[in-house]
């Protein structure tokens, strides 16, 4: 694998970044909605808990989905630029047959 071009490690970096902060905010989303009821209702202590517990797991959960699909469409949009530019993939052999 060739060094990477500035530009390219910008948009890496900028694209980590948006991952980053786009997987904290469905996070939250999903962990407000999900605890909701327990914040605005009186319910009992073990169903507090229970959707506190829910809300932080489905929370953590969402994010690492997430952060994984941004990364992945990146690569992947990534590799699809490189085939049109005419660059060869980087686990690509010499074109000898086997």
């Amino acid at each position: 694998m060739g060094r990477r071009t500035q530009a390219e490690r910008d948009a890496i970096t900028v694209e980590t970044g948006y991952a980053l902060a786009s997987g904290t905010f469905v996070a939250l989303a999903t962990f407000v909605g999900v605890a909701l009821p327990a914040l605005l209702l009186e319910l009992p202590d073990t169903g507090e808990r229970v959707l506190l517990r829910t809300a932080a797991a489905l929370g953590a959960l969402v994010f690492a989905v997430r952060v994984v699909h941004v990364l992945r469409r990146f690569t992947h949009g990534a590799a699809e630029r490189d085939l049109r530019s005419g660059r060869k993939k980087p686990d690509s052999h010499s074109g000898k047959a086997s």
